[in-house]
């Protein structure tokens, strides 16, 4: 395998990945990006190429970066984890997020089981 053909098949990869994260089908997807669903399928094994403008609109739909599904985004402080928490948060309702900021407000003020 080349190196473009390794480079389409982990971006095929992080593509199905969020995907299956963000819970939609196949159809879903090729109906958001106006193309058949083989389209899809053909782009998560790196067998069809991903135009730019597909990628920009997969990474709207997934709610992430363009880097981050092209595997390129610089890494942040924040760890993983914390990220998706906060894209989740981010999807909640005014009052929602403020009940998970009462949340994260009680952890922080609670006694530690971990030594410091």
């Amino acid at each position: 395998m080349n190196d473009r053909e390794t480079y389409r098949a982990t971006l095929g990869a992080r593509l199905k990945e969020a995907r299956e994260y963000r819970g939609f089908s196949q159809e879903e997807v090729a109906k958001h990006l106006e193309v058949p669903r083989t389209a899809v399928s053909l782009m998560e094994t790196g067998t069809r190429r991903v135009e730019a403008l597909e990628l920009r609109r997969l990474a709207e739909l997934y709610q992430t970066s363009m880097e981050n599904l092209a595997g390129t985004e610089q890494s942040s402080e924040a760890p993983e984890s914390l990220r998706l928490v906060a894209r989740a948060a981010a999807q909640l309702s005014a009052s929602d997020q403020n009940e998970v900021l009462r949340f994260v407000r009680f952890l922080q003020e609670r006694p530690s089981d971990e030594p410091t």
